[in-house]
């Protein structure tokens, strides 16, 4: 789990502008579907249906699919985001609460507890976690998580309705952004974090997690064997629905590797970029700061 600086390194040996030239054209990955090539207009719409198929047994899926792992990559996501009493946290692509519930527990940690004798006791009520998505049935599939769990009166959870790529949020006014497993599905990844940007204070941190490319070529043969032939067929036998899987393991193919969303990432205007592998590239933590 090798934590790799990307943005000094890039800059360091002139590499960082013709590499980030050439993001301008890795747009045009966001006109496919999978390996599909449609409208721009069309994609978002697609996905839509997707996520609509899918929010009722997304995360259980989450959990078949990874072997239970997704839960450590999101708890390591957390870790790295080191929330605290009174921030506001935009959590994109979150609808099912899965990452934002965890930041909350994370605030609340008896680790925090600690702090609270000596900090304004308004500290934790004026926390906010905003989750934004643009999937309302995977908001109420969020939603219903936060009932079951006695959050579903915690002020410090706001549901959100809205595009990664137009957020409704001011300028400067987030102290954290994450995403997990969803830039993937936008159709203008650039736009999406620009946004990302844009709501960030001066200070925030920008993270993403997302399936990414594997490195070892003996275990990307068996990675690429699991996700054509096992995956789609499990979404078949469990949520009835082999295409949006099949869509799922196209998708992360169609997308940048490591290094050019690292510099994607920097040309939004981000500093001290970072990646952070996972199994062997399985996954994928990007970091950035705003400053």
């Amino acid at each position: 789990m090798a934590l790799r600086s990307i943005y000094r390194g890039l800059r360091r040996n002139n590499f960082l502008s013709p590499l980030c030239n050439s993001c301008a054209h890795l747009h045009s990955h966001a006109t496919s579907f999978g390996y599909k090539e449609v409208r721009e207009e069309e994609k978002s719409q697609l996905v839509g249906n997707v996520f609509t198929s899918v929010a009722s047994s997304y995360d259980l899926m989450n959990d078949l699919m990874s072997g239970g792992l997704h839960r450590l990559w999101k708890e390591r996501l957390v870790s790295e985001l080191n929330p605290f009493p009174g921030m506001k946290h935009l959590d994109v692509a979150g609808g099912t609460g899965d990452v934002a519930f965890r930041i909350l527990e994370h605030i609340n940690s008896v680790g925090h507890r600690a702090m609270r004798d000596t900090e304004d006791d308004n500290l934790l009520e004026e926390t906010k976690i905003f989750v934004c998505d643009i999937n309302p049935n995977m908001l109420n599939v969020g939603k219903k998580r936060a009932q079951e769990r006695g959050l579903g009166e915690d002020k410090s959870l706001v549901w959100v309705e809205g595009d990664a790529e137009a957020l409704k949020f001011e300028d400067d006014s987030m102290d954290g952004y994450t995403i997990a497993f969803g830039i993937r599905n936008v159709t203008h990844i650039e736009k999406a974090l620009a946004e990302a940007h844009r709501v960030l204070k001066r200070g925030g941190r920008f993270l993403c997690l997302e399936l990414s490319h594997v490195e070892n070529p003996i275990f990307r043969q068996l990675y690429d064997y699991y996700s054509f032939s096992v995956i789609p067929a499990v979404g078949e036998l469990v949520a009835g629905d082999r295409e949006s899987y099949q869509y799922l393991v196209e998708s992360i193919r169609r997308f940048p590797s490591q290094e050019k969303f690292a510099a994607m990432i920097a040309q939004a205007g981000f500093q001290k970029v970072e990646y952070e592998n996972l199994v062997g590239g399985v996954v994928a933590i990007h970091s950035g700061l705003k400053f």
